[in-house]
Parts: C-alpha cells; structure tokens; sequence
C-alpha cells in the first residue's frame, strides 16, 4: 500500500489573499445622441415661436410662404425626432392631436369643445383671429370671438338696431335695450304701470290717455272708467247733468239743446216755452200774448180769474183783464 502525498500546486508567497478595491472615480459624460441635440434645438426653437404668438396677427400675407416653410420644417423635425426616440426604445406618447391641423400637440394646449388645440389654431370662426385662452361663445359646435358672436347672432334693439349685449327686453313682438325702451311722446322709461301701444309705438299711460281716450263731453278731460254715452259722446257720470241747474237726471230722461243736456224746466225756460201764467213747461197747446206763452187754461183774467177761452182780452199794466172787468177797473 503505498503513501498518499498532499502536493499544493500553487504557492501563495504574499499572505494577503485579497485584493484591493479600487477608489470609485467620475466617467465623463457619454456624447450626446442626435435624437437629444435635435430635442435640445426643438425646445429653443418652440420658445423663439412662444415669443412672437403675440404679434402673429401683424405678419402681412407677403411673409406667409416663409411661414409655411418654416412650419413644415418644424413638422419635419418632430417627426424625426420620434421616430428617433421610438428607435431608441423611448415610448413618446403626444399630449393629444390639434383638432384643426390634425398633428400631434407637442407643448402648450387648449382644450374647448370637447377637443384638443393648438393655441394659435383656436380661432373665431368668422374672422379667423387667435382666440387663445380669451373668453369665446359656442355655436353649433364652432367658436366665436365675443365681437363676432354678437354681431351675427345677438338679438337687435327695435330703437338703435344694435347687438344686445347684455339684458334684453321683449315687448310689442320686438327685443330693445332696457334703457331704450320709452314713451314715444315724453320720452320716459316704462315703470311699473307698463305701456300702451298705439299704431306700433308705446305710450306711459298718461299720455296714451291724454293723446287716445275719448274725452268726456262735460269736462273734456279722458274717460278711464265708468261712463255713460248719450248726444253721440262719452261722459263721466257726474259730469251728464243739465248745464243750467247742474241736477242729475234721475228719471234717466233730458232735454237737448245745442248739444247739451238740460232739465225738462230750463230746457222749456230757454227755448220761451214756459207757461207765463204758473211757471211750468208747455208740452201741449199754448195761447201766446202780450210776448209770452200761457197754458189755455192759465190764460184768465187777472180780477176775476175767469179763462179767457176765446182769446179776447184787455191788457193794463201787463196783466190780462176780460171786458167786464176792465171796464169796472179802469173805465173813466
């Protein structure tokens, strides 16, 4: 049986097995890709555009074949620029696509109508300037500027044909301005009392009254209410009374004379057609004498009192005598 013999087949002359770890130093930045350069150049450039937003609107038509370039070289750039990223495994995921121009939206955005824009591609539909974030009106689904919109949609005042901007009154089947609203005669804004309309035109109440109402025969002032027609015009009640006496006509019957009512006595009284014997109105025969009208049987002897039925009588004084006894009065 032979021995077995250990042979080490390395000799380790240093006893520290160890190796030292090597201090960590700073490796230099790695050279930038194209992709980056081309981003780098791609931010500078869309701040240089941010600036001039503001004075677009002033770059005359002349200018707009440089504009177009420029934009389409723009376009160039973004495109290339993804698809360099995508080649290097970086995901670009575009903030959204400009609902007028169609192309990814890579920066500042507007969201309106339910869509996504680039700022300088909100526009007024009409007069085609950069809305922006500026307030704006909705219509079928465009955008307006507040100027356009009110223009072209906003209701008409009947008095000055402007836009109504704000409150807008609807009277006489016509929109007006609050304040132009007016009496057509004295020219004051409509209170509470409201309006009256005469041959398309609004009137305050007074003036529709003073300048339309039928005007009462007596007082010649505007009937409102109640009222009584007679002698082909409107009166107030208290106002149909006879001119002279100034009674109503309780009965419900007068007299007319010259266009104005009377009792039954000053109507006779005027006309001469009073009995001169007991003051009453004639209605029947009359005897006239000595300038004056009598009932028949009013018609006597001013002694005797007997009727003077016959029409033959003496006069003294004014009074009527029969024959007898003017003779026994006044015979020498």
């Amino acid at each position: 049986m032979g021995k077995v013999q250990l042979v080490y087949t390395t000799n380790i002359q240093d006893p520290n097995v160890y190796s030292e770890v090597q201090e960590q130093r700073e490796s230099p930045a790695p050279p930038k890709t194209s992709a980056a350069a081309q981003l780098d150049e791609l931010m500078a450039h869309l701040s240089e555009m941010q600036a001039t937003v503001a004075v677009k609107a002033d770059i005359s038509k002349r200018h707009l074949p440089d504009k177009q370039d420029h934009e389409a070289s723009l376009d160039s750039m973004l495109g290339g620029l993804e698809q360099e990223l995508q080649d290097l495994g970086i995901a670009t995921v575009p903030k959204g696509h400009c609902a007028s121009c169609r192309k990814p939206i890579a920066g500042k955005m507007i969201h309106a109508l339910g869509q996504s824009w680039h700022p300088e591609h909100f526009v007024c539909t009409h007069c085609k300037e950069e809305i922006g974030s500026s307030p704006f009106f909705e219509r079928n689904g465009l955008a307006y500027c507040p100027k356009d919109y009110h223009q072209l949609f906003s209701p008409r005042c009947a008095y000055c044909a402007a836009p109504i901007l704000d409150k807008v009154l609807t009277a006489m089947n016509q929109t007006w301005h609050p304040e132009h609203f007016f009496c057509s005669h004295c020219g004051e804004v409509f209170g509470e009392e409201g309006f009256h309309e005469k041959d398309k035109k609004p009137y305050c109440r007074k003036d529709f009254l003073a300048m339309f109402s039928p005007k009462c025969g007596g007082c010649n002032r505007p009937v409102l209410e109640n009222y009584l027609s007679a002698m082909d015009n409107v009166w107030h009640p208290e106002c149909f009374v006879c001119r002279d006496c100034f009674s109503s006509f309780s009965t419900g019957s007068f007299f007319e004379l010259d266009g104005r009512p009377f009792c039954e006595l000053h109507y006779h009284h005027r006309r001469g057609t009073l009995c001169y014997g007991c003051g009453q109105p004639i209605t029947g025969r009359c005897i006239s004498a000595m300038g004056h009208r009598f009932h028949p049987e009013h018609f006597v002897c001013a002694f005797c009192l007997t009727q003077l039925s016959k029409g033959i009588f003496r006069e003294q004084n004014d009074k009527t005598y029969c024959q007898s006894c003017f003779n026994k009065l006044f015979s020498l």
